[in-house]
């Protein structure tokens, strides 16, 4: 995994909506994802394909308080070209594809880019993708291929719940209980897997009920806790929830203080004991990625 800051909070804007796109400047996302896919109807997609583009110049890179990406329709729509088309010429920070099959599609995907940085003067290979890594039937197993695919512009990979289960014909992603089905839970943790194996992030899918507050809190720490670095929101209200639940917590980082000390009381010991355990380097390392983490997300504030 990447040592560079996690982008915690993804939130989609409809790129058809200039009112929604106005807002963005202040609704403290790390990430503003504009769709031109599931978001805007297809009478909408032209004028959508106007408004980014416009929205992307008027505040160019280096002057923005959160990256601007820009998630695309998929190859099979035939529509993909004529969105970035459109769209590249506001050099945005990255692309998210949906309905990836496997690392050969974001390979294409990255040709493409290379071709249109370079027709409008953008820094080669600064557009980066992410791909929304489990929508169809064949992604979930072809997710370990992206560790081996030497995918320079691999910012993460993400997950979906609702296009999986529209591939399988299914009535429902979830299960009596309400969490997710094994499949779609299998999907996610074959996402977490892939996205380590491939040092980038790993981001959690949407949490669909906007008003719920505090599942949506227990839900991000959980999926901290397990790995994901980010989550994807649907509505603004769901922004302070994501950051803040994906920061390390005062206990985390009052332990990890405490690490820090034990070793710095052993100097040059490989293991040091902490409330009747023994830790060791890796320890230390994961304590000082948390300090790091903590400071650097306060600088960010």
């Amino acid at each position: 995994m990447s040592d560079a800051l996690p982008l915690r909070s993804w939130l989609f804007i409809p790129g058809d909506s200039e009112k929604k796109m106005a807002k963005v400047a202040d609704c403290g996302a790390d990430a503003v994802i504009l769709d031109l896919e599931d978001a805007v109807s297809p009478d909408n997609k032209p004028l959508a394909r106007r408004l980014i583009p416009d929205f992307l110049r008027t505040t160019p890179r280096g002057r923005r308080k959160a990256q601007y990406w820009v998630r695309v329709n998929p190859f099979d729509s035939g529509l993909t070209l004529d969105d970035l088309a459109a769209i590249m010429p506001g050099a945005p920070d990255g692309i998210m594809q949906p309905k990836t099959n496997d690392p050969d599609d974001v390979r294409r995907l990255s040709h493409y880019l290379d071709a249109l940085e370079a027709a409008h003067g953008i820094e080669r290979g600064s557009v980066k993708i992410l791909p929304v890594a489990t929508e169809t039937a064949i992604a979930p197993f072809t997710l370990g291929q992206f560790a081996s695919a030497g995918l320079e512009r691999l910012a993460g990979l993400t997950w979906g719940a609702e296009d999986l289960s529209a591939a399988l014909g299914a009535s429902t992603n979830v299960d009596t209980s309400g969490h997710w089905a094994f499949t779609y839970q299998m999907a996610r943790s074959l996402c977490l897997l892939a996205a380590h194996a491939s040092g980038v992030q790993a981001i959690d899918t949407l949490y669909v009920d906007f008003r719920d507050e505090d599942g949506l809190r227990a839900a991000c720490r959980a999926a901290r806790a397990e790995g994901f670095t980010g989550r994807i929101a649907i509505h603004p209200a769901q922004v302070a929830g994501i950051n803040d639940s994906f920061m390390p917590s005062a206990d985390e980082v009052a332990h990890a203080r405490r690490v820090i000390d034990a070793f710095a009381a052993s100097p040059g010991a490989g293991t040091v004991g902490l409330d009747g355990k023994m830790i060791d380097i890796p320890h230390q390392k994961q304590a000082q990625r948390v300090l790091a983490q903590a400071a650097a997300f306060r600088a960010r504030a």
